[in-house]
């Protein structure tokens, strides 16, 4: 591993702090020194506590629950270090909330992904580094340098290396194709697709499975797992075409709701997670539950911002099994 200049520094809002010191810990530098506090009238107050003047500082934050809070949090660390004469402030953001809200579906719908994009650039951000956005196109709402990692070769490596045969990775619905396309290269395995209805926002129901499932070990993989309702369903209609069995694998575990009730009850064999959201409930900690560290990818592309060289260079593995 390349090592990096004294000048860089990474800060960490309160949303993931376990990730921020693993990534600090790969880059090499301790986790910036911030006091961060709620006032008792809800107000956020931070101090930047050592001299960041002239450095290139990374803030990691995702946008996860509470989001709004974590927003501010962004927000304000962002203004603070601007203030404190940082050369540059990018954002780490491995959770982009508010992804799902990018387009008007309906007359006055508001564009929540683009407001969220341009308070960052309106606090001063120099560049933001995001994993697996819902929607890809949300790279075109910045006006400033923007990095899109994916957690595709972390998952592919996992299954890789479980060596679990007979396998076919299948995307929960017409949306993720491209995605489990993306994976079905890494495994050198082909695609199946469910198409399913959408009666109303987290509810589904399974339409029809597209392609050969019988017999075979499927992996169901998405960016996002909310309240868990399209991966069950998916799951149960997979072993109902025939399927060994199903795994499920996703970048961001935002399990709202009843998802981890969902997920417990489930047919599921594994469930296979980044750590881009923290976990705090007990019923992850079970074998069922494989959680895998963005860490390394996300401090090998700070490393690579800082010394100013290619970020596209790390998904060259998965471009090559294309």
């Amino acid at each position: 591993m390349p090592e990096p200049n004294n000048n860089i520094k990474i800060f960490s809002g309160t949303a993931n702090i376990p990730l921020a010191q693993e990534i600090a810990a790969y880059v090499g530098k301790p986790l910036g020194k911030s006091s961060l506090n709620y006032v008792s009238d809800g107000e956020i107050t931070i101090r930047i506590e050592e001299n960041a003047r002239g450095t290139d500082s990374f803030i990691v934050q995702p946008l996860c629950s509470p989001a709004n809070e974590n927003i501010m949090e962004v927000l304000i660390l962002l203004d603070a270090l601007k203030r404190a004469s940082a050369r540059s402030v990018n954002v780490v953001v491995p959770y982009y909330g508010y992804a799902r809200q990018d387009r008007k579906a309906r007359a006055r719908d508001p564009i929540t992904a683009k407001l969220v994009a341009d308070l960052l650039t309106a606090a001063g951000a120099s560049r933001v580094i995001a994993m697996d956005l819902h929607a890809g196109q949300i790279q075109g709402f910045f006006n400033i340098p923007f990095d899109h990692l994916t957690a595709i070769t972390i998952l592919g490596r996992y299954f890789q290396e479980k060596q679990v045969e007979k396998r076919v990775v299948v995307s929960p619905d017409l949306g993720g194709v491209t995605r489990a396309r993306d994976l079905a290269n890494y495994l050198n395995t082909d695609i199946a697709v469910i198409d399913k209805r959408r009666n109303a926002p987290n509810e589904s129901e399974v339409m029809n499975v597209i392609g050969d499932v019988k017999g075979r070990s499927a992996i169901l993989i998405d960016d996002i797992i909310d309240t868990a309702g399209t991966i069950v369903r998916g799951a149960d209609a997979l072993l109902e075409q025939g399927a060994k069995e199903v795994f499920a694998c996703c970048t961001h575990p935002v399990f709202s709701g009843p998802a981890l009730e969902r997920l417990c009850s489930s047919v599921l064999k594994e469930i296979v997670i980044t750590n881009t959201i923290p976990l705090h409930d007990e019923r992850c900690n079970t074998d069922r539950f494989k959680i895998l560290s963005v860490a390394p990818l996300v401090g090998e592309a700070i490393i690579r911002i800082h010394q100013q060289r290619s970020v596209s260079e790390l998904f060259e593995d998965t471009k090559e099994k294309k």
